[in-house]
């Protein structure tokens, strides 16, 4: 099986390395902190699973999940994502980000902006529309309303993010939906809509 690294060891990031590794993959899940901060998180998660630093848990992955908050200064680990999908799961939310005079403008999106942040990576937007908690909880039907990926995204990018939920009940249909150029998720629900 495939290894998932992940940048971001919160409550996003944690609840996708469980749901990877009930479905048999291995992860490498990495922190601001450092690794010796998650020593807990890796017992829990058990012995598919490991810490490291970001540009180690990047370059370990045949994929990465990027769920960390956007950055006005760059702070991804660009080298060791150099020709990888990443899996984006940022939600712009302006009272913890701050704002981006260029997403707030409309000159650019939230997936446009990190993919500049990431030239060499084939960003794509995923997991933004479901709680954190319901990643490893809810139905197949999940991907419909979570899996949002740009409409021209790597054919290789649907399998990606399914691969975290395969298994509940068959493998989940993804839906590719087209973000509209807009900054801020609403807070009331999903913005996209089906193609």
């Amino acid at each position: 099986m495939p290894t998932i690294g992940i940048i971001g060891a919160g409550e996003v990031g944690s609840q996708i390395a469980r749901a990877a590794l009930a479905h048999g993959y291995s992860i490498v899940i990495a922190n601001s902190r450092g690794p010796e901060t998650l020593q807990h998180l890796v017992a829990e998660l058990g012995p598919s699973a490991r810490a490291a630093r970001a540009a180690d848990a990047a370059a370990a992955g045949d994929f990465a999940v990027v769920a960390v908050p956007l950055k006005t200064v760059n702070n991804l680990p660009v080298d060791a994502l150099a020709g990888k999908i990443v899996l984006d799961t940022n939600n712009y939310m302006i009272w913890r980000d701050g704002h981006f005079a260029r997403i707030d403008s409309g000159e650019t999106t939230v997936l446009e902006l990190r993919q500049e942040h990431l030239p060499a990576s084939r960003v794509v937007q995923a997991f933004t529309h479901i709680q954190a908690p319901r990643i490893t909880t809810s139905s197949p039907t999940w991907a419909e309303h979570s899996a949002l990926l740009r409409r021209d995204a790597d054919r290789r990018a649907p399998s990606a993010a399914a691969a975290v939920r395969r298994g509940r009940g068959g493998i989940p249909a993804l839906t590719l939906r087209a973000r509209p150029r807009s900054g801020a998720i609403p807070q009331k629900g999903p913005s996209h809509v089906r193609q």
